[in-house]
Protein backbone atom coordinates (compact mmCIF):
# COMPACT_ATOMS: atom_id res chain seq x y z
CA UNK A 1 0.00 0.00 0.00
CA UNK A 2 1.29 3.57 -1.43
CA UNK A 3 0.47 7.07 -0.56
CA UNK A 4 1.23 8.26 -3.50
CA UNK A 5 -1.41 10.82 -5.86
CA UNK A 6 -2.31 7.70 -8.24
CA UNK A 7 -2.77 5.03 -5.65
CA UNK A 8 -4.98 7.60 -3.58
CA UNK A 9 -6.97 7.81 -6.87
CA UNK A 10 -7.02 3.99 -7.36
CA UNK A 11 -8.27 3.50 -3.44
CA UNK A 12 -11.21 6.11 -4.02
CA UNK A 13 -12.20 3.72 -7.19
CA UNK A 14 -12.10 0.66 -5.41
CA UNK A 15 -14.42 1.97 -2.36
CA UNK A 16 -16.97 3.56 -5.16
CA UNK A 17 -17.04 -0.12 -6.46
CA UNK A 18 -16.89 -2.04 -3.36
CA UNK A 19 -19.41 -0.30 -1.98
CA UNK A 20 -21.76 -0.76 -5.17
CA UNK A 21 -21.04 -4.64 -4.82
CA UNK A 22 -21.99 -4.57 -1.20
CA UNK A 23 -25.03 -2.53 -1.86
CA UNK A 24 -26.58 -5.11 -4.37
CA UNK A 25 -25.29 -7.97 -1.99
CA UNK A 26 -27.91 -6.65 0.72
CA UNK A 27 -30.49 -5.89 -1.45
CA UNK A 28 -29.83 -9.42 -3.29
CA UNK A 29 -29.55 -11.78 -0.36
CA UNK A 30 -32.68 -9.46 1.55
CA UNK A 31 -34.86 -10.56 -1.73
CA UNK A 32 -33.50 -13.92 -1.98
CA UNK A 33 -34.87 -14.39 1.88
CA UNK A 34 -38.19 -12.91 1.21
CA UNK A 35 -38.69 -15.06 -1.72
CA UNK A 36 -38.78 -12.09 -3.71
CA UNK A 37 -36.19 -11.01 -6.37
CA UNK A 38 -37.20 -7.07 -6.95
CA UNK A 39 -33.56 -6.54 -8.13
CA UNK A 40 -32.65 -5.48 -10.94
CA UNK A 41 -28.75 -4.45 -12.55
CA UNK A 42 -30.30 -1.30 -13.74
CA UNK A 43 -30.30 0.44 -10.91
CA UNK A 44 -26.55 -0.21 -10.48
CA UNK A 45 -25.82 0.59 -14.29
CA UNK A 46 -27.71 3.99 -14.17
CA UNK A 47 -25.36 4.11 -11.24
CA UNK A 48 -22.37 3.16 -13.05
CA UNK A 49 -23.31 6.15 -15.52
CA UNK A 50 -24.39 8.83 -13.37
CA UNK A 51 -21.09 7.93 -10.81
CA UNK A 52 -18.64 6.65 -11.73
CA UNK A 53 -18.58 7.58 -15.80
CA UNK A 54 -17.62 11.23 -14.84
CA UNK A 55 -15.13 10.68 -11.98
CA UNK A 56 -13.30 8.89 -14.88
CA UNK A 57 -14.01 11.89 -17.07
CA UNK A 58 -12.57 14.41 -14.61
CA UNK A 59 -9.66 11.97 -14.61
CA UNK A 60 -9.14 12.03 -18.46
CA UNK A 61 -9.28 15.74 -18.12
CA UNK A 62 -6.49 16.02 -15.82
CA UNK A 63 -3.62 16.30 -18.18
CA UNK A 64 -5.13 19.91 -19.49
CA UNK A 65 -5.98 21.26 -16.28
CA UNK A 66 -3.53 24.22 -16.05
CA UNK A 67 -3.26 24.27 -12.28
CA UNK A 68 -2.61 20.29 -11.80
CA UNK A 69 -4.86 20.01 -8.77
CA UNK A 70 -8.11 21.43 -9.65
CA UNK A 71 -9.56 18.68 -11.19
CA UNK A 72 -7.93 16.00 -8.67
CA UNK A 73 -9.49 17.80 -6.04
CA UNK A 74 -13.09 17.86 -7.91
CA UNK A 75 -12.11 14.01 -8.43
CA UNK A 76 -12.07 13.26 -4.78
CA UNK A 77 -14.65 14.99 -3.94
CA UNK A 78 -17.33 13.52 -5.95
CA UNK A 79 -15.85 9.84 -5.32
CA UNK A 80 -15.48 11.06 -1.27
CA UNK A 81 -19.60 12.14 -2.01
CA UNK A 82 -20.25 8.34 -4.17
CA UNK A 83 -18.62 6.73 -0.87
CA UNK A 84 -21.17 8.68 1.47
CA UNK A 85 -24.13 7.93 -1.30
CA UNK A 86 -23.51 4.36 -0.66
CA UNK A 87 -22.64 4.12 2.87
CA UNK A 88 -26.05 5.96 3.86
CA UNK A 89 -27.69 3.12 0.97
CA UNK A 90 -26.24 0.51 3.07
CA UNK A 91 -27.60 1.69 6.63
CA UNK A 92 -30.78 2.78 4.91
CA UNK A 93 -30.99 -1.21 3.38
CA UNK A 94 -30.90 -1.74 7.64
CA UNK A 95 -33.13 0.44 8.79
CA UNK A 96 -36.32 -0.50 6.53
Amino acid sequence: MTFTLAAWVTYTMWAVFALMIIDFVIAFSKSFWKGSFDTTFLGYLKDILYYVLPLNFLLSMVSIDPTGYTLIVLFFIGGASVIYKYVMDIIGRFRA
